[in-house]
């Protein structure tokens, strides 16, 4: 599945072309390296966000084309949740 895709499914971002953005950024990194909107992403790779101040770390536990609102969650496991001081 693609990363983008991923993304929106699993809720952690609202809308697939905001997720693109964000990747085009370098702002998320799977598996140690940074990624595009479209890598490929399998059951347990290991995603880095950065929102704004905030990293979130997370292990992808399950893969689907779509899911209702209250089960997404349960298709990541958040692994760490750090801030970031501002430079």
């Amino acid at each position: 599945m693609r990363l983008d895709k991923f993304l929106k499914v699993s809720r952690l971002i609202k809308r697939r072309t905001l997720a693109k953005e964000i990747a085009d950024q370098g702002r998320i990194i799977v598996n140690g390296s940074k990624a595009k909107a479209a890598t490929n992403i399998v059951v347990g790779d290991e995603l880095k966000i950065q929102f704004g101040q905030k990293l979130l770390t997370i292990e992808i536990d399950a893969l689907k084309e779509t899911v209702k609102k209250d089960e997404a969650s349960e298709l990541y496991t958040i692994k760490q949740e750090e801030y970031i001081k501002a430079e």
